[in-house]
Parts: C-alpha cells; structure tokens; sequence
C-alpha cells in the first residue's frame, strides 16, 4: 500500500532530509513539530534503516504528547500498510527511565517487584517531615523574620506561612540533590566536614533524610529517584548501555527546551557519541524553570554544538499576522531594548513567519481591529468583571469559535470562574490545577465530615447546612430562608435537641415558627432526617459514608462520579494510615478543597485536551497550562508587575515572602547553599541574597517567555488586561507598555 503523499513545507523538507547524526531543531509556536516529529519517525522506519527488534524512540514531556505521537507514527504507517504499534517506542522522561532501570533493578539497588511512590503520596511525606521538623525546630527560622513584626503575625507565620515555605524548600532541596545524584548519606558526611555555617543545608539534609526514610519505609521509589537511578543503571553497566544503544539507534527527544541535565546525560548516553540524536524545541516556550530542574540553556547549547545541524520550523499557520507580529516585537523588544541587559537573551529567534496560502495549515484572515490593550487602570476585582463582561458580549457575537481567559496563577483562576457561574455563562476549567469541581466537592464533603467528627458543635452543623443549601445562593427568594435557618441552627444551645428530640426538650418545636414561616420550618425538618442518616452512616467505611452524603448533596453526574473518586480515594488514605478517624480525613479532603495537594479530577490534562470541542463556551486556564493550546479568542489577565516584573526598584517577587528579611528567596538560598557544600573545587564562597538577587533575573527571563507563550495561543482575537494587585500598588508590566506603544504605532502609520 502506498502511503498518502503529505505536503511538506520547505523547513521540513529539510528536517525529512535527516538520515543520521545529531540535528538540532528550533520550533516556533505552532509550526507543528510534534507532526513533523512523528513524520520523521515514521520515515526512518519506513526507509528499512531499522533491523529486528531495534525501534525509533520518542521522548517527550507528558503523557498527552506520548498518545498524540503513538496515534500519528501508527496512522502514517498503516497508511504504508505496516502493523501499528511496532518500531517505535514512546516515552515521557520517566517512562523511558522506568524502562532502564527494570531492565537491571539490581543495579539500582532495587528489588524485582519494587514500587513507585505516586505524586501525591510523595508531597503528604514531604508535608510530614516539614510539619515534624517544625514542631521540633519551631524558632528555626527566627533569624530569617523582619524585625518589625507583631506577635499577632508572628503567630500566624509560625501557625501557616513556615509550613508552607518549608514543604517548598523541601521539595526544591530534595529535587536539586537527586538531580546532583547525592544521597542523603553523602551529603550528610560532607556537611558534617564542613567548617562554615549552612543554616539552611543543615535544614534540608534532615528533610532529606527523614522524606527518604519514609521512602524506604514503603519500600519504594519516587519519580524523581526512577530518573538518577536510571542513570546509575546506565553509568554501572557498560553492556546494558551497549544494548539499549542496539535497541534504540535513532533517538527523537520532543520540548527539548524543558530537558534538564539528568535527562540530557541519559540521552547523550543511550546516543552515544556517534549515535543519531534529534532535539526539537523552543527555547522561547521554556516556562517550567521555575517549577522544574528543566534548563533551557541545554538546547541553546546544542543548537550551537559543532558537531550538531541546526534547523529552524519558522513557519506557523496558527495565528494573525498582526498577532505574529505582536510575538515577533516581543522577542525584538527583549533582545535589544529591554533596560536590563542581562535579561536581553531571554527570548531568540527565530521569528515566527507566516505561512503561504497554499499551504495546508494558512493563517487567519487578518483583523488588527481584534487586537485589544485595555489601558484603564483596574483593581483586581474591576478587572475580573471587565473581561466577564467583555466576554460575555464575544460569545454572543461570536457562538462558534473558542475563547480562553489566561491567568497567572490557579486562585486568579478561581475567582474567574466563580464569576462566570455568577453570570450564567458555561465555563471549562479542567487546565486549572485542580478542577473547581473537584474543589467545591471536596469542600463539601469536608465540612459535613468536619462536622459529624463533632457533633455537638452549633457552628458546625449551621456550615453543614450551607453546604446543604449552597443552591439556594444563586436564589434570590430562597437564599435569605436559606440564611435565617443558617443562623437559628448557629444559635441552637443543644443540638442533640434538635437532631434526637424527646418529649419536652424539642428544640425546632419551641421556636414556634411552622405558622410564622413554614418554609423556614420545613427546612429544618428536611436537614434533620439528612443529618441523621449521615449520623447512622459513620459506622460505615469510609466510602460508603462519603457516598452517602453525596447522595445528598449532589444532584449533577458529574458531581456524583467525582465524589466517587474523592471516597475512593480517602479508603486508600485510611488503609495507608489504620489510625486515622473522620477528622484527619476531613482535613485531608480540605486540603484538596484548598488546592493544596495536587488531585487529579475528571480532567482532560490527563487525556488531552481539545478547545475545538468547546466552541461558545469559556475555558479558564492558567498560562502554564494553555502551552501547547490554541483558541480564536486568548483573554491575558493581571499583567503587571507582579506577576511580569523586569527589575525595577519596584517590582515586587513572588517567591520572596513578605515576612523575611532582606527580600530574600529562601527556597534559592538554600539550594545556594547546597551547591557550595558539594562544590569543593568552587572559589566561591556563600554570601547570603547573591542567590536571591539572581534568581530573580531568572524569574523574570521566565515571564517573559510565559508572556510570549500567552501572546502565541490566540489565533485571530487578543485582549490583555492588567490590574493593581492586592495592595493596589501594582503597575503595567514593562511588556505591555513596550506592546502597547509598538501597537498604537502600527495604528498610526
């Protein structure tokens, strides 16, 4: 069967070129390098240059990339009439790692039948030891507080802050020492030969220690240990490398502006040095720095490697050309004219080029006019109702296309989304960290927990309720009933009166109130037989408990299955934990319902998520999450300072707390510290806010990627906004006036 001809661009007619050797490969967003990746993989098996049992490996950065190249390799090799699903092998970083290390577990030190320790168990250990090494060290970080706090915000830091900052420095701290490949023994050993003070090493070291205790404990890994013990794998056994060299001849290595140094030394291990290695990325899409030991200076460098053919995919069909150009004088801007020059090499070209119209994939009719840049000075709360508002008017001028409203972060997120409900309009919010359904099930359920776990708590069951009610707070009628029955509950003296009356002591009879307002009344008939079927139930596991007030509380399929996943997570919670009871499940699902946790909800993150699917309606994402997306109209909110500082005296910073000393970075200077303790040939001696200073820098060459990347998902429309922050100090970011001017001088010629 011959294989349907595809049309080629001139980039990738270059790129389809590739036989052998090291090429380098950087993409504009929307070029379609996961196709054009696929489609080399699917030529290099069809050119007959693999024997048996060797296969073109793929790796990519998360699970969704993984289906999407497996689908496109195994349809353009049907169409060659070849079985699917043989030659090829595609993995995530820790797929592939996984692979390694269960070819030769012994090398690692690990048993045949060894287990994974999952994300979210891994964070409660790391919470563990954090909590336990406060309530140990409670005045640890005491020499790190501004001076002029009140004992009321020194209670609550200690209370709050200090835990939240350490889980952070924990998980930093243990991340960067497996990415050192440094056990916890080792660093240990060096920290005790060290002469100077490294208050927060010595904080990390017993983190470390206590988290991989826990580990071992459960007898297993977690993801980050499936990455260097891999490594280990391959450095302990030349034969094994020599093998898997065999398997894998060709190795294809998609955003690999998000490699960091573990996985570019795995790669450049099973390459080997005359191996075939393909490395396709966007050095400008590098967002995860922050959050990651990704470094996007890995593919800068091996763009520009002698021994390496460096290719650009400069075309894109995805966007306007006014919105290209917006994205171009971006990277312009910041390479020439941003004040701070350190910060110049932040974004590269290439730049993005429009494509022919001839071509399979041609831009969007232009529209300059859909280019917005609200000027209005905004306080966070104006800014939210603008863009709803605003939006509201696109989608009904606008029914069939897709929209997006891109924020920083999960809580400006949040707040959006509650707006949209409030205004009726169907919002999508499965890109925010958490699903705001998967939130307000947990919260629910939560206080109904929180409250069988003390029953004769007044306070409480007026909360459970609420909860109970919480339709009624889009009722205009119903929703002061709702409020009254609310507060007689809160003011009932004994609630065992109310739930279990007997004869003479029937608290909801002597309120004399079934004449006066019956809807009142029948309320608080209907929530006491609710309350005491929970009541019987707590006899019961505890999922069939949480089902059991889900029958109550939710109406919505949705809701239902959620709360399903919820149970069936808190019964693994329970096995893990024997001595748990309703409260320390409660408090769990309340973490959940803060976001605190990371849960995975019914959302499309984990099997691809498709904006097509969701014309007229409004997806509400983080700019983290929408990398990778696309959608006719893109909303960029809270683009000020803040959240995009350049270096200005002041720009305020994220992670720098507002009750430590010195603006310091405390996750950074610890990790300064670390690389001082294991850098015995290093000169360079700690001296504390160094680390802190430059981490900002590295901070704000992030944003201003993350800006590009925002810019990058609209197709034909774009509005941004900005506001003035909590304190109502904040201020345009500098990009945006630096866009803004650029635009209005575009309008003027």
């Amino acid at each position: 069967m011959e294989a349907k001809k595809i049309v080629l661009r001139p980039s990738q007619e270059r790129i389809m070129a590739y036989s052998s050797g090291k090429m380098g490969i950087a993409a504009v967003p929307g070029s379609g390098k996961t196709w054009t990746l696929s489609m080399l993989a699917a030529k290099l098996i069809l050119s007959g240059a693999l024997g048996m049992d060797q296969e073109v490996l793929v790796v990519t950065l998360v699970n969704t990339a993984v289906d999407n190249f497996s689908q496109r390799i195994s349809e353009r090799l049907k169409e060659s009439g070849l079985l699917p699903g043989i030659s090829y092998r595609v993995r995530t970083l820790h797929g592939l790692a996984h692979d390694i290390v269960r070819e030769r577990p012994d090398l690692a030190g690990l048993s045949n039948d060894f287990n994974i320790i999952d994300e979210r168990e891994a964070n409660s250990i790391k919470t563990n030891v954090a909590e336990t090494f406060l309530r140990v060290h409670p005045e640890y970080f005491d020499r790190y507080l501004k001076d002029d706090l009140s004992d009321y915000q020194r209670e609550k830091i200690h209370r709050v802050d200090l835990l939240k900052l350490t889980n952070v420095i924990t998980n930093n701290f243990i991340r960067s020492a497996k990415d050192k490949q440094l056990s916890p023994q080792a660093l240990r050993s060096t920290l005790e030969k060290y002469r100077s003070s490294l208050p927060l090493v010595e904080m990390g070291v017993q983190l470390y220690e206590d988290y991989q205790q826990a580990l071992n404990y459960r007898g297993g890994v977690d993801f980050d240990d499936l990455i260097r013990l891999a490594l280990q794998c391959l450095r302990y056994d030349p034969e094994l490398v020599t093998n898997l060299q065999n398997r894998w001849p060709y190795i294809l290595e998609d955003e690999a502006q998000d490699s960091s140094h573990l996985q570019q030394e795995i790669l450049s291990l099973l390459t080997g040095e005359n191996g075939n290695w393909v490395r396709v990325g966007d050095p400008n899409q590098a967002i995860y720095e922050t959050f990651t030991t990704a470094d996007p200076r890995l593919l800068r460098d091996f763009l520009n490697r002698t021994d390496v053919v460096s290719e650009n995919l400069p075309e894109s069909g995805r966007s306007t050309r006014s919105i290209i150009s917006l994205a171009n004088y971006l990277i312009d801007w910041t390479h020439t004219e941003h004040f701070n020059e350190s910060i110049r090499g932040a974004l590269s070209l290439p730049h993005i080029k429009s494509t022919s119209k001839s071509d399979p994939q041609p831009n969007p009719d232009d529209c300059p006019e859909a280019i917005h840049f609200i000027e209005q000075k905004l306080n966070p709360g104006e800014e939210i109702n603008f863009v709803v508002n605003d939006v509201q008017q696109w989608l009904t001028d606008h029914p069939d296309e897709t929209v997006a409203i891109l924020v920083p972060r999960n809580t400006r997120g949040f707040e959006v989304v509650d707006m949209l409900k409030q205004k009726g309009i169907e919002v999508i919010d499965n890109l925010l960290n958490s699903a705001t359904s998967t939130r307000l099930s947990a919260g629910a359920i939560a206080n109904i927990l929180r409250y069988l776990s003390d029953p004769q708590s007044a306070a409480k069951l007026a909360t459970a309720f609420r909860v109970w009610r919480r339709a009624d707070r889009s009722d205009a009628e119903a929703k002061p009933v709702a409020e009254k029955a609310s507060k007689l509950i809160k003011k009932c003296h004994r609630v065992e009166d109310y739930l279990w009356p007997s004869e003479g002591t029937n608290w909801l009879s002597s309120l004399d109130i079934e004449a006066e307002n019956p809807l009142i009344y029948k309320y608080l008939v209907d929530f006491r037989e609710v309350i005491q079927r929970w009541q019987k139930g707590i006899s019961l596991p505890i999922d069939q408990l949480i089902l059991t007030i889900a029958q109550d509380l939710f109406l919505d399929p949705t809701e239902l299955a959620m709360a399903h996943k919820l149970a069936v997570t808190l019964r693994q919670m329970q096995n893990s934990h024997p001595d748990w009871q309703l409260p320390e499940l409660g408090e769990e699902l309340k973490i959940i319902a803060k976001n605190e946790r990371r849960f995975l909800g019914f959302s499309e993150d984990e099997t691809g998520f498709n904006p097509d699917k969701y014309q007229g309606k409004v997806v509400v994402a983080t700019m983290h999450k929408a990398k990778g997306l696309e959608w006719d109209k893109v909303y960029l909110m809270a683009v000020n300072n803040y959240n995009f500082p350049s270096g200005n005296e002041y720009d305020d910073y994220y992670s720098e707390k507002w009750f430590i000393k010195n603006e310091l970075n405390m996750e950074t200077e610890a990790l300064a510290q670390l690389n001082i303790l294991v850098s015995p040939d290093s000169h360079d001696i700690y001296k504390e806010g160094d680390a802190s200073l430059k981490a900002r820098l590295e901070y704000i060459r992030e944003r201003l990627r993350l800006l590009y990347v925002g810019i990058t998902r609209a197709r034909k429309a774009l509005t941004i906004t900005w506001n003035t922050g909590r304190r109502g100090d904040s201020v345009e970011a500098i990009p945006l006036v630096a866009l803004r001017t650029f635009w209005k001088g575009l309008g003027d010629k």
